[in-house]
Order: structure tokens, then sequence, then C-alpha cells
């Protein structure tokens, strides 16, 4: 008869450390268009996805909503088929087609069965160089977009992000612009169609195609190997950044509502900078997950909130950190001190050891699940691409997340964490109330 050991639970499973890591290598052809076809090969499941991204985010955009206007109504109609076509179309081969435009890119991403593909490239073709921006659709995109900010702009938290960012890279600038109603209602479908010609030219495009892919990829290059746009290359953007940001607080006032939204952070350094690695361990550590410092103080300890988190937003022409959290509207400022305080205790102890260990094995293991599908491998390898980061970026994160020592985290502190240099909004009932 045979024993069997018990199972000690009190026990915590041995911890592996994570092997070496590098992302699958991408194929990368150069098109007679002036493209970049990207190909990640997998074939582990019978899918695909097929992204052309643009530099047509809110960085390009002579007139503020045009960039997000234009993506949207890509999938509107175009000169060969209607809105409900397109929709139809997609959904009868059980594929998803969105268009999506941020700060810096506007993508157009396809998920569909590989046997499809060819199939449906034909559409996304047509959607890419062919929309018709028709006047009824773009009238009733613009009232919904004003009715959905309206609505956004009652939340105190939309308010609190939309007034920090405004703060962090200043309101003439694309990443710290608030939304403008008066100018988004004036768009015109003439203007959108002007931006799609400058900015959605294939000469700016950046192809990224993955999943069980090895035969459909000359299929892709030869598709998008013309550009019948036939545009010039767009100069890459810039943002100039503020050379200071105040840190006195900013409160927005929101007559009536009885919670508190609250934001704090700085710029940081980009993911280019030698101490990104360890600053992310840093951050977490902070606040980067549900054992972090601020969800101990803030949540367990003193039931502030449901919720509060530090995190790094990178873009790519400014990065900055960002806390935030929701309270009771007359909980706001005593929770900005508690904040505070865990920013000195960074800075004046060391974080014991018992604790470093837990954040590094968090990381590390997050990120091998991040690396679980072609498709979040895809997503790593384009931050490589649009960030201008080097190809052993991930090999390096591995490293220096598993070398760094408590010491070198407090002196990033001392560097990084006053909290003086904090830009701080809150979005809540007016002081006093």
């Amino acid at each position: 008869m045979s024993e069997f050991q018990m199972l000690d639970r009190t026990l915590a499973p041995p911890v592996q450390p994570l092997a070496r890591v590098a992302l699958p290598a991408a194929e990368v052809l150069h098109l007679p268009s002036g493209a970049r076809l990207h190909v990640l090969a997998n074939d582990a499941q019978p899918v695909v996805r097929l992204q052309a991204v643009f530099r047509a985010g809110k960085l390009a955009e002579p007139t503020p909503g045009l960039a997000s206007i234009t993506a949207r109504m890509l999938l509107e109609g175009t000169t060969t088929r209607t809105a409900r076509q397109i929709a139809d179309e997609v959904a009868f081969y059980g594929a998803s087609l969105e268009c999506d435009s941020g700060f810096d890119r506007s993508t157009l991403t396809l998920y569909c069965l590989t046997r499809h593909l060819p199939t449906l490239l034909p559409l996304v073709l047509d959607v890419l160089t062919n929309p018709a921006f028709p006047e009824a659709e773009l009238q009733q995109l613009k009232t919904r977009t004003i009715q959905n900010v309206r609505v956004e702009r009652q939340k105190t938290s939309y308010l609190a992000t939309e007034r920090f960012n405004e703060l962090q890279f200043g309101a003439d600038t694309a990443y710290g612009r608030p939304f403008d109603e008066a100018a988004y209602q004036s768009l015109t479908a003439e203007q959108a169609r002007e931006f799609h010609r400058a900015a959605y030219s294939l000469a700016n495009a950046e192809i990224f195609l993955c999943g069980d892919v090895a035969a459909e990829r000359d299929l892709v290059a030869q598709a998008f190997r013309t550009d019948a746009l036939a545009g010039a290359a767009l100069p890459a953007p810039s943002v100039v950044l503020p050379e200071t940001v105040a840190a006195a607080p900013d409160r927005v006032a929101v007559p009536g509502s009885l919670q508190a939204s609250i934001r704090m952070g700085r710029l940081w350094p980009a993911p280019t900078h030698p101490d990104t690695h360890r600053l992310k361990l840093l951050v977490n550590v902070l606040g980067g997950y549900f054992g972090s410092r601020l969800m101990r103080n803030i949540r367990e300890d003193k039931g502030l909130t449901y919720g509060i988190y530090a995190s790094v937003a990178p873009r790519e022409h400014g990065t900055s950190l960002v806390i935030g959290t929701d309270v009771k509207g007359e909980s706001a400022d005593f929770a900005v001190s508690e904040i505070e305080l865990e920013l000195r205790r960074l800075q004046e102890e060391p974080i014991p050891a018992e604790e470093l260990e837990t954040v590094k094995n968090y990381l590390l293991g997050k990120f091998a699940n991040e690396l679980s599908t072609v498709f979040e491998q895809c997503d790593k390898y384009k931050n490589l691409v649009f960030l201008g980061l080097p190809a052993d970026y991930y090999t390096q994160f591995v490293q220096q997340t598993e070398a760094t020592d408590a010491e070198t985290l407090q002196a990033l502190a001392q560097q990084y964490l006053s909290p003086a240099e904090l830009q701080v909004v809150v979005a809540g009932p007016a002081a006093g109330v």
C-alpha cells in the first residue's frame, strides 16, 4: 500500500525563477508603398490579427477632435459599402473590425479565422482607402460623442483625469488638451477627408500580422504593396512639455457631489531611461498590485476607498506617473496626506526583503502571463517599435527586476517621489462643503 504525503496548505508553493525572456522574432518586410509589414507567425490556433497603425492620433490632427472623428468614421461607410453592409459582412464571418484613435496613433484592427482572411482583406482595404464620410452618419456621431462627454463630465473621475493631464502636459498640447465641444461640433466631412488623405497614407503605416499567418504573409504584403492614397510621409510630431509643473493642489468643484476623485503624479522618465525597469518595480511597491502599500493603507487600514493605484502611462513623447483613487468628499484631504505619507516612507525606509521579493515575483509572474498568446507577444513587440526600445528591453526587465535591491529603490524614491514635486488634483465638493 503506497503512502501519500499530506499537503501542508499553510506553506505557499515555491516560486520558480523566470527563465530568460525573448520575444519571438518578427519578420519585417519593407513594402513599395512605404509601409512596413511585421509578421509574427504562430500556428497554435487558426486565428489571425491584422492591424494597420498610422501616425494619425491626436498629435497629428490640425484641428482638435479630427483624429478621433476620422478614425470612427472609417466604419460608417465607403464608396462601395454602407455601414450596415460592413457590419453584416464582418459578422457573417464571425470576425471583428474596429478602428481606434489614441494620442499618438490610430489603429484599424481585424480579428478573424485564418481561412477567412483572404475574403475579408478586400473589405479592410476598402475601409482604409475609400471611406465616404457620409454626412448623416457624421452628424449622428458628433451628437453621440458630445452627449457621452457631457455624461462623463458629470463624473469626478473624468474631471480629475482631464484636469490632471491638462496640468501635466499643457492645455495646448495633444496630451493635455481637454475635449472642446464647440470645435468638435464644427468639424466637417471635408476636413476628415483631408486628414484621411494625409494621415492614412501607407507611407505612414506600420502593419502587424500575427497568428496562424505563414501561408497568408505574401497575400497581405501584396494587398498593402501599393498606396491608393499616394500621400507623402507625415513629419514626426513632437510635444514640448512644460519645464516645471505647479505642485500646488488644484481643485475642480463639482457641486452636489458626495465623492471626490484624486489624481496625483508628475512627469516621469521615458521607457528608454536607464532606470525604467527599477522605477517600474518601485511604482508597483507603491500602488501597482492588490497588496501594495497604497492599497493596504488607504483601503485596508483606513477604509477610504474600494481601490487605489499607482501606474506609469508611457506615450511616445511624454510619460507620466499617475496615482488615482475615489473617496468620500470629506475624506479627500486626509487621503492625500496618507498618500504623501507612503511616499515619504519609501524615501526614508528601505523596503523589507520579504515585501520586495513578493513584488518582484508578482511583476515577473504577471509579465510571463502577458506573453501567453501571440497577440500579447505582438503587443509587446509593438512597444519596441513605437517607443524606440532596444531588442533586449524585456530581457533587461527580467534581469534588472531580479537584481534590484532595497537601497537602490530607496535612492530612486528620494529622487522621483518627493510629495512636493507631485501635482495634486481633487475633483469633488467644494472645500468646506
